[in-house]
């Protein structure tokens, strides 16, 4: 869990706590923290009180888990070294050639083409 500067900050436009999440999962709160931990989200400290918080765009909420394709675009990002900020202000920049935000992409599922731009990155 790290804490973010104003301008990764600045790029997710939605972001929730961790109790905000666990209800949208309907799942507890140590489940969520869990995923935290188990590198299936990323969680940042932000805010007054310095509270731990997910951007809501890896959530799903229709389908109530997490978006398809976010776990194993993270695994590939870690791999590449990437640190928690900086896969998120990867995953949350606007790319042409996608068009829009490789979470964007995620949330309309087109994993396929966020992951092959996350490996080659790696090269």
């Amino acid at each position: 869990m790290t804490e973010i500067d104003a301008k990764t900050d600045a790029l997710v436009p939605a972001w929730l706590t961790l109790p905000d999440i666990a209800e949208l999962l309907d799942v507890e709160v140590t489940r969520v923290r869990q995923l935290v931990k188990e590198g299936q989200l990323i969680a940042v400290r932000r805010g007054e009180n310095r509270a731990l918080h997910v951007p809501a765009a890896f959530i799903d909420e229709a389908e109530q888990k997490v978006v398809k394709g976010l776990t194993g675009t993270l695994t590939l990002l870690r791999d590449d070294g990437f640190s928690d900020e900086e896969m998120l202000e990867w995953l949350f920049t606007p790319d042409e050639s996608l068009p829009g935000t490789p979470a964007q992409a995620l949330s309309e599922n087109r994993g396929t083409e966020v992951k092959r731009r996350a490996q080659a990155l790696a090269v």
